[in-house]
Parts: C-alpha cells; structure tokens; sequence
C-alpha cells in the first residue's frame, strides 16, 4: 500500500511539473516571439494534427476582414435553438426588448449536432491578435488601457466531424444552418411600420396584436385570405415563369369600423411583412412617389388607405385631354395622378420589387375609378361588413373569454337585424371587466339601436306621404 501511494503521489507531482513547465513556456513564447512567428508554429501544428487526424475542422470566425461574417451570425443562431441548458457554462444575451433571452456557448464548452446522419461537434473558441495596427492604435496611453485597446480578440465557431463527410458538410449541412437560421430570424424578427416624413420614409417598430385568431370576420373569408396569401408568397418561379412582377394586389372596402386596419396589421404578422404607410397628401408629384415606391424592401405591404378621398386623383379620361393639349413629350408631373399610381402597380415600376403586396381601403367602392379595380391591379376584392353572429362570438371569446352565455342568442338575434360595427361592438364590450354587465350593456345598446332606426323609418315615411 505504502509503495502504492508513493508511485501516485510521483505520478502527481510528474504531472504539476509538466503542466507548469508547459505554461511557463506558452509565457515565454506569448512574450518573447513575434506573432508572426507564432501564428506559424501553431499553423504548423494544426497541419500535423490534421494529417494524423480522421477528423476535420471548418473555422467560421465572427468576421471577415471589416464586415461581419454572415455564416457566423447563422451559427449562433441556429445553436441558441439546439443547445443544452445542462451545459456547465452557457452566455445570454438580448438585443431587443421585444425578443427573448438568447442563449449561447460559452468559450471552451461544446455540443454535438447530429444532421443527416453525420455527427458534428461544435466549439467556440477565441484568441486575442495583437497587431502592429492594433499597437500603433493604442499609442498614447498606457499600463492596463494600453494593453486592453491594443489587443484585438477574434471569435470563431470551430466544427468538426470525420472527413469523409468533408464535402456534405461544406455542400449541405452549412446551407442549411444558413436558410435555417434565416427563417428562425424571419419568424422572430421585428416588424417595421414605415411612414412618410420629408419626402422619405421613417420607420417604427409595428407592434399591432392583430391576428387572423383575433379577428372578427367570416371564417370561411378569413381562410380564403390566407389561402391566397400562402399560395403568393410560394409562387415566386411561377410569376417568374409568366412574366408577371412578384406583387398582389388587395382592395379592403365596406364601411367604417369594420376591421379593414385590423385585417392589414394580422397579413403583416401572418406573412412576417413591413407594413409601408403611403398617405398619398403628403406626396408632391409622381416623380416624388416613384422615388418613394422604389425605395421599399420586397416582402412588405404597400398600404394606401382610403384611396377614394385621401387625394383629388386625376381621372384617365381628364388625363387623356390634358395629353392631347399639351405638347408632345411633356409629362405632368407637378401632382399625383391617377396614371402615376397605376404606372407602380402594374406598369413598368411594377417590377422593381419582389414579393409586395399592395392594399387599398375604402368605404366606398364604387367612387373609385375603374381603372383600379380590375384584376392585375386589385386581384382580390375583400368585403368588410356589419358585425354578424359569428363576428359577435369572436370577440365576446377575444374580450371576455365567453363562448356561451344566457344572454348570447338574444344578442345574436339583435345584430342580424341591427346594421352595428364590430368596432362599435367591441367598444361596448371593453366598458367592464365583468362579463355579465358588459353583455347586459351591449344588449340595451343594441335594443336603442334597433328602436333608433325604427323611429327613423317611421318618419321618413310620414315625409312621404
């Protein structure tokens, strides 16, 4: 036993010597020989190790000379959503408020990834490069502020796997951490609300809640509307294949406070789009909304509310008179006109997007000129009615939780013969918290309603006769 414990306590005391030994010398190397040198015998020793090596390694570094490298931001994204919570060490991160915790690896930890098959081991890893750059840059101070704006630290993923699946790595799997990450960006990212100020669009962040869950329309339209928005945003070879500009085009119309906003804001989170404000008053001259229009990112809704009174749009017969009175190759370009608005949404502007879908508003459909309406231009005309039955379910569920109520076939009896807005019932319904009172209130207000429009039939028969 005794020769036992001295082997092992020889064995230890081996181990301390060389393992202090090795730092000693990694000091001296760090301090004594350029780094020039150094990134040569390291390079040197990776090439050895590779040569004795099954393995393979691809380095993926946080940078690519000033640019960011876009492997590596899809890397750390596609890791947060894999990585194991059971790791020793993990970093968090949040560069958003309205985003959650990412969770990261830290330095020296690593994970597995299994895709296709092959087994991928990953690491972070980061080494500090001091450059003559770096050193001249941190000129003028010194002691420990010298030494921090001196040192550049680089970041790099490291993946590795066996080497015959050396080409299925570099040809599949990255590819696919790439478009992976992509849609996990896409699905979590903020959503931009861009409106006009000085001649140029200013963003905000666009925060509506509204959804298609939410929204209180007819169940067979809403599945109709977003069939067809599923089928626009796949068809990207097929509109390509016809000839035809990446665009739809959508005309939202009935009367105030049916929900043709709210039905705006729930595509732009169904489909992940930019909403772009276009308030055609505050727009100088076709040449000013062509530099407008062109200046929107494709996936985005172009949205141009209340088309009918927002501008005096010149119609095409007036334009064609004007034309043929003035002279040849002048082009009127001193207001907005209805030809320079349909000149984007379908003429030769028309192309200079992809994946946009354009929407008009109106209460009233048939002030608008023709010429907007027709397919190609309004692909899609959405009705927004009264409230109906179904309409009152989805918000007495959105408001107050009610799917069934004493008081409900009553109310439901009352908006089929009562012309009310779902804005109009929704107000109501937001006055109490208590779910009795609040519909006790929106069957008197529906009760006034209906005796309101009787009074006023009365009377304009007796003004008849």
């Amino acid at each position: 036993m005794s020769s036992s414990s001295g082997s092992y306590e020889k064995y230890i005391t081996a181990a301390a010597s060389v393992a202090a030994t090795a730092m000693v010398v990694r000091s001296v190397v760090s301090e004594l020989v350029p780094y020039e040198v150094r990134d040569l015998l390291y390079a040197a020793g990776r090439y050895l190790r590779s040569r004795v090596s099954s393995r393979h390694t691809v380095v993926i570094d946080e940078a690519e000379g000033l640019s960011a490298n876009q492997i590596y931001d899809a890397a750390r994204t596609y890791l947060a959503a894999r990585i194991s919570t059971d790791m020793p060490r993990l970093r968090v991160s949040r560069v958003d408020e309205a985003q959650g915790i990412m969770v990261g690896m830290e330095q020296g930890e690593q994970m597995v990834d299994v895709h296709d098959g092959v087994e991928y081991t990953w690491s972070l890893v980061s080494r500090d490069n001091t450059t003559p750059g770096a050193a001249s840059r941190a000129a003028g101070t010194t002691g420990a502020g010298a030494k921090a704006r001196g040192r550049l630290e680089i970041k790099s993923f490291e993946v590795s796997f066996h080497k015959k699946h050396k080409d299925k790595a570099l040809k599949s799997y990255l590819p696919h951490i790439v478009a992976t990450a992509k849609a996990m960006k896409d699905q979590h990212r903020s959503l931009k609300m861009h409106m006009i100020e000085y001649d140029a669009w200013t963003a905000v962040d666009l925060r509506h809640p509204s959804t298609f869950d939410t929204l209180a329309m007819d169940k067979k339209l809403k599945q109709s509307v977003m069939d067809d928005l599923e089928r626009f945003v796949k068809r990207k070879d097929y509109y390509k294949r016809i000839g035809r500009a990446w665009k739809r085009g959508y005309l939202l119309y009935g009367p105030p406070g049916t929900g043709k906003s709210s039905l705006i804001a729930a595509m732009a989170n169904y489909l992940k789009f930019d909403i772009y404000d276009l308030e055609l008053t505050e727009v100088s001259c076709n040449s000013n909304l062509r530099k407008l229009l062109v200046g929107m990112s494709n996936r985005s809704i172009l949205v141009v509310e209340d088309i009918d009174c927002s501008i005096e749009l010149q119609q095409r017969e007036d334009g064609e008179k004007r034309a043929r009175s003035s002279s040849a190759g002048e082009e009127n370009d001193d207001k907005v006109t209805l030809s320079g608005l349909l000149n984007f949404v379908d003429g030769l502007w028309s192309t200079s997007g992809e994946e946009r879908i354009i929407v008009f508003t109106t209460n009233y459909r048939e002030r608008l000129d023709p010429a907007l309406l027709r397919p190609g231009r309004m692909d899609m005309h959405i009705h927004m009615g009264y409230c109906t039955a179904e309409s009152f379910r989805i918000l007495a569920r959105n408001y107050h939780s009610v799917e069934n109520h004493a008081m409900c076939p009553e109310i439901e009896q009352l908006i089929e013969e009562v012309m009310v807005s779902p804005a109009e019932v929704a107000e109501v319904l937001m006055r109490n918290e208590n779910s009795d009172v609040v519909l006790q209130d929106l069957l008197e207000f529906l009760k006034a309603k209906r005796k309101e429009i009787g009074e006023s039939k009365a009377a304009n028969e007796n003004g008849n006769e």
